[in-house]
């Protein structure tokens, strides 16, 4: 379960309640304070990261349930490049996944 402070929504709520998993390449890539900057963006429903029409998608997801919630973060590259940090948390909220683009 998540510490801090309290779910800003619905979707933060049910990600709280659920478990959190990284995998080896996006633990060694980041440091714990990256990826916990990054859980809030995606928890505060901020996927600025991600084209527009993604955006509209995860929106939807989060918020009516019932489908997968994947977050592309810029953590270590420049606006220009593709995010290098993604987050998937599942459609029935149980987990929530850290990972590299390239570990999908």
């Amino acid at each position: 379960m998540l510490k801090g402070p309290r779910a800003l929504n619905e979707f933060a709520a049910e990600v709280r309640r659920g478990g959190l998993v990284a995998t080896p390449g996006a633990l060694e890539r980041f440091a714990p304070e990256q990826l916990k900057t990054a859980l809030h963006r995606h928890m505060a429903l901020d996927w600025k990261d991600m084209d527009k029409e993604d955006q509209a998608a995860n929106l939807c997801a989060a918020m009516e349930g019932g489908a997968r919630v994947l977050g592309a973060f810029r953590c270590r590259v420049t606006p220009e490049q593709d995010p290098d940090l993604w987050i998937i948390t599942e459609a029935d909220r149980s987990m929530t996944t850290f990972l590299l683009p390239e570990e999908y």
